[in-house]
């Protein structure tokens, strides 16, 4: 089967009061949730992965809360290929008028049946 792909525009938000960093691929619908280690992913009725849920994200990232408020620019990129799942994440906040980048690449096996597929979103594709 050939891999399948998503280009679409997306969303964040960011949750001071539970410290979670929310991204999220628009008009794409929700069907169920997958948690890994510190993370959740949400995938659609087509079974591309379309959000991305991070727990304790000020730990995470080693950034302030309030710094997490303040992101500008993000990209995410996840691909699937054999039950295991690689999310590239990209974003820029401001620290002390500074722009700050970060870049995580989280890899992990998924025991849940995803299908190959890459997904590409970003606040304006």
């Amino acid at each position: 089967m050939d891999k399948r792909h998503l280009e679409k525009e997306g969303s964040f938000d960011y949750d001071y009061v539970n410290d979670i960093l929310f991204f999220k691929v628009n008009e794409r619908e929700y069907s169920h949730s997958i948690e890994l280690r510190d993370y959740v992913i949400d995938i659609d009725t087509e079974d591309y992965v379309v959000g991305l849920q991070i727990f304790n994200a000020s730990n995470y990232f080693n950034m302030t809360k309030i710094s997490l408020r303040e992101v500008k620019n993000w990209k995410l990129k996840t691909l699937v290929e054999n039950n295991y799942i690689e999310i590239r994440l990209v974003f820029n906040s401001i620290i002390r008028n500074k722009i700050i980048e970060k870049n995580p690449i989280l890899v992990q096996k998924v025991e849940n049946k995803i299908l190959n597929s890459s997904v590409e979103s970003c606040i304006t594709c």
